[in-house]
Formats: structure tokens, C-alpha cells, sequence
């Protein structure tokens, strides 16, 4: 009777998951979308820039980074955990077998001890009747941990490709500059020659051509950091690349195209399926649902556990010339364990599972505001850089055009040397903020690369991870 009624305890007590969490999104993008928001693929973003050496780079980063190869790490300690999981809901088998040779304590007849040999095997069953669902309950938060760890590798590769590109970027428009410093100082090199020649044919004063020299010294200076800084990125990509430096320098001394924007993604117009994207919003969402396991798991262990046993040996003795075997087997025990007292440590596990899925919920929730957040602000971000464009390019020319006019004033004696480093520097800012846009404009697509996901999709088999395959 009291067991009947410890088992109707145990089947009736399974724990019931808590609710499950939502974290709403707008129903609409508030900034505009490029292209009107068609949907495409992502994954291959970078092979479609048309610049073979970025994906070249980008390909070559992932398969160096330390964070993917963690992350990689990760996918198979998950894997591992799901394993022993699953193996605790089927039966466990155990093999023994021993064998010894020794002499009786007894002489025989003819006044000899006999030498005794012993040999005996067997297998030991045990299995737990999984009657309050503790054990499928690991088994599921398992599950849940490997696919938010295989989400997790993208992640991490997504990142890395980021990371890369934006120094690929920031090298492309660095040596950009240092063209356009390294012209700027050319041309005041020049007009320094030019007013020290005038100078002593007694011309022009010698304060006048002090300010040309000095002009001309502060713009080599300028070209000469500018110069240093683009090696500083060139290290930077060697460091992230793994790729020789001298290979590198090859590469990037082919002849560069930039490719415009119209070679970026588009984008879904409504944010749920942007967020179904997003691998950190499905890693954080399975890591809710495997913390509701863990109530699961916690709270099955404050019940009844069943458990099943048997036995198969067998068993030989040799002695004098003697044989004798035994054969044995058994079925059972069926054993029942009830906790009664344990001090509230079980229920103080059950409180913080409880608190444990609580945390996740919300980092879950402020994932999700995280990833609406940084896709609207990586929308404004490109919107404002290609509106800026035509006006960057028409400042840069109408500057162009006024610094040669200026030029050629002060070369007939019809501007003075001040008039023509003004138009000097404002041209020189323009030609600077020129190149500043189109690394920002790289910049806010490399960021909305990342904010949608990178291409990551969804139940992915996790294998592929394993294996260090994109994607």
C-alpha cells in the first residue's frame, strides 16, 4: 500500500515548466530601410563586394581567431554534456571478472594442499525509472546549451569577419589620406621652391617666404605620420590574419576599385525576422529554455526515485582436478527512495534554478532591445552617409576648382601667398573629410552586416560547427 502510494506521488509531482518569456519588437523598422527591404542572403556578403583580398582576409581571420576556436571548444564540451544526459535515461551495464590461484587452508588425504583456482565474471544492470522527468529535463537543457553554443560560434565568426573589415576598411582609407597628404605636400613643396626663388631675386619678402617654408615642413610632417599610421594597420591586419606581412603588401598593392554601396545586403521590413537572425538573441532565447530544464531537473529531485538492479555471474573453481561452476542471476532489487530531510537543500536547489531562469529571461529581453537597437542605429548610420556623399563630392570639387584659380592668381602676383594657403587648407579638409565619409559609410555597412547576423540561420546542425565549416 505505502508503495502504490509513492508511486502515484511520484508520477502525479512532475514539474511544470514556467511560463514562457516574450520580448516584444516594433512592428516596423522606425528608420528607412535600404532598397526597400527586400530579403536576401547574407552569408556570402563578402565574397560580393568584389575586393578578393577582403574576403580573402576575412576568411583567413576566422580560421586563426582564438574566439572561434573557443567557441568551437564550447560546441564540444556541450556536445559531451548532451551525451551524458541522454546516457542517464537509459540503463547503465557494468561487466566484472576477476581471477585468482592460490592453496586451500585444508591439506588433502595425501597430506598436500591442493592449489585452488578461482575464475569468475559478470554484469551488473541498474536503471532509474526517470518517473518525475529529472533526468529528461537534463537532457533537454543539454540540448538547448549545444544549439545556443553552435549560435555562439557565429557569432564569433561573424564578429571576426567584422573586426576584420573594419580594419581592411580603415587601412584602404589610411593610405587614401596618405595620397592625399602626400599630394598636399608636393604642391607646397612646390610653391615653397617657387617663393624662394623670388624671393632671392628680391620679389617677395623674406617673412612671406618663411611662411612657405614652414607650410611646406608642417605638410611633409603631416604626410610622414600619415604614412606611419597606415603601417600601424598593416601589422594590425597581419595580427588578425595570420598572413605574412611581405604576402600582404603584395596584395595590397594591386590596384584597389571601392565598391559602392548598392553591392550591401537588404534587410527585412519587419524586426521579428531580423531578430530570428540574430545568433546572441537565439543563443540568450535557448538559454531560457534550458534554464526551465533546470526547474525541472531541481525540483524532480525532491521526489520519490525509482530505481531497478539485476545481475548475471558466473563462476568457477579448480581444484585437485576437481571442477565445480556456479551460475547466478538476479532481477532486482526494484528500490524506492523517498527524501524526507535533507536540511532544504533540495529546495533551496529548486529557488536557484528558479532565480537562474529569472536572469536569463531578462538578459533575453535586453538582447532583444539590444539587437532592435543596433540595427536602427546601423540604418541611420548608412542613410546618413550616402545622403552626404554628393554634397562631400561637390565640396571637394568646388575647393579643387578654387585652389586653382587661387593658384594661378598667386603665380601671376595677383594673390597673396596667404590667400592661396587658405584655399590650401580648405581643400585639403574636404579631400580629408571625403575619404573620413566613405570609411564611415564601410563602417555603417559592416555594421548592419553584423546586426542582422551575419547570415547565421537558424537550427543549423551543430556538426557543421565541429568540423569549422562557414555557414
Amino acid at each position: 500500500m505505502a508503495w502504490a502510494a509513492a508511486l502515484a506521488l511520484a508520477g502525479c509531482a512532475v514539474p511544470r515548466a514556467p511560463p514562457a518569456v516574450s520580448a516584444p519588437s516594433p512592428p516596423q523598422w522606425q528608420a528607412a530601410l535600404p532598397h526597400q527591404g527586400s530579403v536576401t542572403d547574407l552569408g556570402q556578403w563578402w565574397q560580393q563586394q568584389g575586393d578578393p583580398l577582403l574576403a580573402e582576409l576575412v576568411a583567413a581571420a576566422q580560421a586563426v581567431s582564438p574566439t572561434v576556436a573557443s567557441s568551437r571548444a564550447r560546441i564540444e564540451q556541450a556536445r559531451a554534456v548532451r551525451v551524458a544526459a541522454g546516457a542517464a535515461l537509459l540503463p547503465a551495464l557494468d561487466a566484472s571478472a576477476s581471477l585468482s590461484r592460490g592453496r586451500s587452508q585444508q591439506a588433502s588425504a595425501g597430506g598436500t594442499v591442493p592449489v585452488v583456482t578461482a575464475a569468475q565474471a559478470g554484469l551488473q544492470a541498474a536503471w532509474e525509472l526517470d518517473l518525475a522527468g529529472g533526468n529528461r529535463a537534463g537532457l533537454d537543457a543539454a540540448t538547448q546549451r549545444l544549439l545556443g553554443a553552435d549560435a555562439q560560434w557565429h557569432e564569433a565568426r561573424v564578429s571576426v569577419a567584422a573586426e576584420t573589415a573594419n580594419q581592411y576598411h580603415s587601412l584602404r582609407s589610411c593610405r587614401a589620406l596618405a595620397d592625399v597628404t602626400q599630394r598636399d605636400a608636393g604642391s607646397r613643396q612646390e610653391t615653397a621652391r617657387l617663393s624662394g626663388l623670388s624671393t632671392q631675386a628680391g620679389f617677395t619678402a623674406p617673412s612671406v617666404n618663411a611662411l612657405a617654408q614652414a607650410s611646406a615642413a608642417e605638410a611633409r610632417g603631416r604626410s610622414v605620420r600619415q604614412s606611419a599610421q597606415c603601417e600601424f594597420d598593416v601589422k594590425a591586419l597581419v595580427a588578425l590574419s595570420g598572413l605574412e606581412e611581405p604576402y600582404l603588401k603584395q596584395k595590397l598593392a594591386i590596384a584597389h576599385t571601392t565598391p559602392t554601396q548598392s553591392a550591401i545586403f537588404l534587410i527585412a521590413s519587419m524586426p521579428a525576422e531580423v531578430l530570428a537572425q540574430r545568433p546572441d538573441v537565439f543563443s540568450a532565447g535557448r538559454e531560457v529554455a534550458a534554464a526551465s530544464a533546470d526547474i525541472g531537473s531541481a525540483e524532480a529531485a525532491r521526489y520519490p526515485r525509482l530505481g531497478l538492479s539485476g545481475s548475471l555471474g558466473l563462476a568457477s573453481l579448480r581444484a585437485g582436478g576437481a571442477t565445480a561452476s556456479l551460475d547466478t542471476w538476479t532481477i532486482g532489487p526494484l528500490s524506492l527512495s523517498v527524501p524526507l530531510f535533507d536540511g532544504g537543500r533540495r529546495a533551496a536547489n529548486a529557488q536557484a534554478a528558479r532565480a537562474r531562469y529569472e536572469e536569463a529571461a531578462a538578459l533575453y529581453r535586453a538582447s532583444v532591445r539590444q539587437a532592435v537597437r543596433e540595427v536602427e542605429q546601423a540604418l541611420v548610420s548608412l542613410q546618413s552617409t550616402g545622403a552626404r556623399q554628393a554634397d562631400a563630392q561637390a565640396a571637394v570639387d568646388g575647393y579643387q576648382a578654387a585652389f586653382t584659380g587661387t593658384e594661378a592668381l598667386y603665380q601671376s602676383g595677383l594673390a597673396s601667398l596667404l590667400q592661396l594657403e587658405d584655399a590650401r587648407r580648405s581643400l585639403l579638409a574636404a579631400q580629408i573629410g571625403s575619404v573620413m565619409l566613405q570609411q564611415e559609410s564601410q563602417a555603417a555597412g559592416v555594421a548592419l552586416y553584423r546586426a542582422l547576423g551575419g547570415g547565421w540561420t537558424p537550427g543549423l546542425a551543430p556538426l557543421q560547427a565541429a568540423a569549422g565549416r562557414a555557414p
